[in-house]
C-alpha cells in the first residue's frame, strides 16, 4: 500500500483488510481502547476484517475524501493506530454536514504523541484538500488524553454537546482560517 502521507515517525496509509485485520484487532479488540469509542469490541480477527471491509466500502460509496486510515510506526512497520476524518453522525446515525477528526491508538502507543502527529495531517488534509471551513472533534468527557490532543492541535473547546452519537460529549472545533 502506498503512503498517503509521512511524518518524521509515521506513515499514514489506506487500510488493507487482508493484511491489516490482525493488527487492527490489537486496537479495536482491546476493551480499554473501546471504552472511549462508541462501538462494540469485535469478537475475533475475522469480525475485525469484516468490519474493516464494511467501513472501506462505506467511505467508497460516500466518495467525498473522508475515511479512516492506518497509522504505521516507521521504525517498526507496525500499525499503531488509525486517524479518521469523517462526517459526524447525529443521534439517529444520519450523517450531518459537520466533519470530525478522530484517532484510535493501541494502548502500547498511548502517550507517544502519535495522535497529535497524525491529527495534524488530518486537519491539513481536511482544510487544504477537502476545503472544509471547520473541523470538529468529539471526546468522551473522561477521555483526558484525547482532550489534551485536541488542545495540542489548537482546537477550541465548545463545551458539552448531545448532538452526535447519541451521547454527551465534549465538543472542540478548529477553523481553516487560523
Amino acid at each position: 500500500m502506498n503512503a498517503l502521507f509521512e511524518t518524521t515517525r509515521l506513515i499514514i496509509r489506506d487500510w488493507n483488510p487482508e493484511t491489516d485485520a490482525e493488527q487492527a484487532f490489537k486496537i479495536y479488540g482491546d476493551p480499554d481502547v473501546m471504552r472511549f469509542i462508541n462501538s462494540r469490541v469485535p469478537a475475533s480477527v475475522e469480525a475485525q476484517k469484516a468490519a474493516m471491509e464494511t467501513t472501506i466500502e462505506k467511505y467508497a460509496i460516500l466518495n467525498n475524501g473522508t475515511g479512516s486510515w492506518a497509522v504505521v510506526e516507521k521504525e517498526t512497520g507496525q500499525i499503531v493506530g488509525a486517524i479518521i476524518l469523517k462526517q459526524l453522525p447525529d443521534n439517529q446515525g444520519n450523517l450531518t454536514q459537520d466533519y470530525e477528526v478522530g484517532w484510535h491508538f493501541r494502548k502500547a502507543s498511548w502517550g507517544k504523541g502519535y495522535a497529535t502527529e497524525a491529527g495534524r495531517w488530518a486537519l491539513e488534509y481536511g482544510f487544504k484538500v477537502l476545503k472544509l471551513p471547520v473541523i470538529y472533534a468529539v471526546v468522551k468527557p473522561e477521555n483526558y488524553p484525547s482532550i489534551r490532543v485536541t488542545q495540542r492541535l489548537g482546537m477550541m473547546p465548545m463545551g458539552r454537546t448531545q448532538r452526535y452519537y447519541g451521547a454527551e460529549l465534549e465538543l472542540f472545533r478548529i477553523s481553516g482560517q487560523l
